[in-house]
């Protein structure tokens, strides 16, 4: 699911509100949690999840072209922790072993 996908399931689900509201509400929704993430707090919705930005520290590496060592820089990488609620559903989903996408031929 993309995010215009998602406007279309929420405008559906929503009559009462245009595909324009249903949109920026989306946007706002999603340009707050990367606004406090980029401030570097914690973003917790429950029975969903959590957002927060992990750092990873600077590290030692080698150019693969020229052996030559090289310091690759510290990094800050967004990351999602799904809530309980979020993964008792989806383990819900395929627990049975037909459905399951690696049993699949």
């Amino acid at each position: 699911m993309n995010r215009s996908d998602l406007v279309s399931v929420l405008a559906s689900r929503f009559p009462e509100l245009g595909s324009s509201d249903v949109d920026t509400a989306v946007k706002t929704i999603v340009d707050a949690i990367g606004d406090t993430l980029v401030r570097g707090e914690r973003v917790e919705i429950r029975g969903f999840g959590s957002f927060n930005v992990a750092i990873r520290p600077s590290r030692a590496s080698r150019n693969p072209k020229t052996g030559a060592a090289v310091t690759v820089p510290p990094k800050a990488a967004p990351r999602f922790k799904p809530g309980q609620q979020l993964r008792e559903r989806v383990d819900g989903k395929w627990s049975d072993s037909a459905g399951h996408p690696s049993n699949r031929a």
